[in-house]
């Protein structure tokens, strides 16, 4: 009954541009793709969709050095802003500061919190907002994975001659999964997208992909660089800070 009561629902439900915070949450700068430039003006009130991505630094030295030696560069953290079943919006992040479950969180009280400690935030916006069906398909698989763990031990994988990044294997290696038992960040961000049809499966590389690559949408990896196509449906990163004149 559902599945024959679906298409009447998808025609009278409001579109996803809709689906948003009633008010600004925070300011956002210039549309960039250096992480070190600094923040040019006017900014402009921030106002979250759904499949929004969100992206941070991170002051902690294990989290550096370890992005260091896997390759990743200067990106540590990954989530995605997603509609929830009451009509609100949340923020879809596995380990957020570090933690071990993925959760759900206030899109502005976690981007405050990350600027509280010294890191670099940036939002990804979508260049069209997600049609009523996508944000549905978002929201039905981010909620499946909210209190799963962080995939701990397959994260310290990447530090390894074995993990599933490399210039030769990631051609068959860390393709999407769907449902899993624990994700990394942006592992996590990434099948998001493909579950609800942002990206195409064939071109993602989940368990291949670090927050770096969801910053520039060019990768070192030869995969990731050649296929990945967030840069046609995402804006270039934007710097986003709690006050107008943040920094």
């Amino acid at each position: 009954m559902v599945g024959l009561l679906a298409p009447f629902v998808l025609a009278f439900c409001p579109p996803a541009e809709h689906l948003e915070c009633d008010c600004c949450c925070g300011f956002l700068y210039q549309q960039t793709f250096c992480q070190h430039a600094p923040l040019c003006g006017p900014p402009r009130p921030y106002i979250p969709q759904p499949g929004d991505i969100f992206l941070a630094t991170d002051q902690g030295l294990i989290a550096r050095v370890g992005h260091k030696i896997a390759g990743a560069d200067g990106v540590h953290h990954s989530g995605i802003i997603i509609a929830l079943p009451d009509g609100s919006l949340g923020l879809l992040e596995s380990g957020p500061h570090n933690t071990l479950r993925i959760r759900v969180m206030d899109i502005c009280e976690h981007l405050s919190s990350h600027t509280c400690q010294g890191d670099k935030v940036w939002i990804r916006q979508r260049c069209e907002p997600l049609t009523c069906e996508q944000s549905a398909c978002l929201t039905e698989f981010a909620m499946r994975q909210v209190g799963k763990r962080f995939a701990l031990a397959r994260l310290g994988g990447q530090l390894t001659p074995f993990r599933s990044r490399g210039p030769i294997r990631t051609h068959w290696m860390g393709g999407p999964h769907g449902d899993r038992h624990s994700y990394y960040c942006s592992e996590l961000v990434t099948e998001c997208c493909v579950a609800a049809g942002l990206l195409r499966a064939e071109n993602c590389r989940p368990a291949a992909t670090y927050p770096c690559d969801l910053y520039y949408g060019t990768s070192c990896n030869p995969f990731i660089n050649r296929h990945f196509e967030i840069n046609c449906y995402w804006l270039p990163p934007t710097r986003w800070t709690c006050q107008p004149c943040g920094g």
